[in-house]
């Protein structure tokens, strides 16, 4: 069965980006840095099912980032920085400027990502439950 999100022309570009960038840390860390504001001015309600989960994935990506946790395959890694992408980027397939609408890929791409990585999510998690 064909996966509308993951065949899309803008997903796959953005996906090559994505896997490019995980090699700088700095870039890495950059992102995680622009998304957690734009998460933060969209308000308590914006992505309100899936707001904990994703500055979960934003940790996990900081750590990797960081070098601090890197027991994570390399397909998920770049579906979460794809993902974070996706969100921070203005223009992708519905642009953000359209409110609604533009916040709405952002959402559909943010929650088929963070269940495809989400056993990876999960042993960050517990993880991250070890080290405090």
């Amino acid at each position: 069965m064909d996966d509308p999100i993951q065949n899309h022309s803008r997903f796959k570009e953005i996906k090559n980006k994505a896997a490019k960038d995980l090699k700088d840390s700095k870039k890495v860390q950059a992102l995680v840095r622009a998304a957690a504001e734009k998460i933060k001015r969209q308000g308590s309600g914006f992505f309100k099912n899936g707001r904990e989960q994703f500055q979960t994935l934003l940790r996990l990506l900081k750590a990797y980032a960081k070098r601090d946790y890197t027991v994570v395959p390399w397909r998920s890694l770049v579906l979460m920085l794809t993902a974070v992408l996706y969100f921070v980027m203005p223009l992708d397939v519905v642009p953000d400027f359209l409110f609604s609408l533009g916040l709405l890929d952002d959402i559909a791409v943010l929650s088929w990502v963070m269940k495809a990585v989400q056993k990876d999510l999960d042993r960050f998690q517990d993880w991250e439950e070890g080290v405090r």
